[in-house]
């Protein structure tokens, strides 16, 4: 979708759409004592526990973001980088959502 490059567009695209589908969504705010890494939202939905950054098109992960990712994953979780809101209703669809 264009017209979205800000980061807080995309986030806000993305939470309300999970929402709408029924999606329960956290949003995190980085601050003192959080997890460095953290990711911006948790969704869960029927079983299903994805952790979601949202970047613009150019941004790049922190770090202490990678190291999240890995440990997400070390943990055979799910996280998921997304650039757009187009981006994450595809995921969604090739991960048998049914949105």
């Amino acid at each position: 979708m264009q017209g979205f490059d800000l980061e807080r567009d995309i986030l806000r695209q993305v939470r309300d759409y999970l929402a709408w589908h029924g999606w329960m969504t956290i949003r995190f705010q980085q601050g003192l004592g959080s997890h460095k890494g953290l990711s911006d939202l948790v969704a869960i939905k029927d079983g299903r526990t994805i952790w979601i950054e949202v970047k613009t098109r150019r941004g790049n992960l922190s770090s202490h973001q990678i190291k999240f990712q890995e440990q997400i994953n070390l943990h055979e979780g799910t996280y998921w980088v997304i650039r757009s809101l187009d981006q994450l209703m595809k995921k969604l669809n090739e991960k048998g959502g049914r949105e």
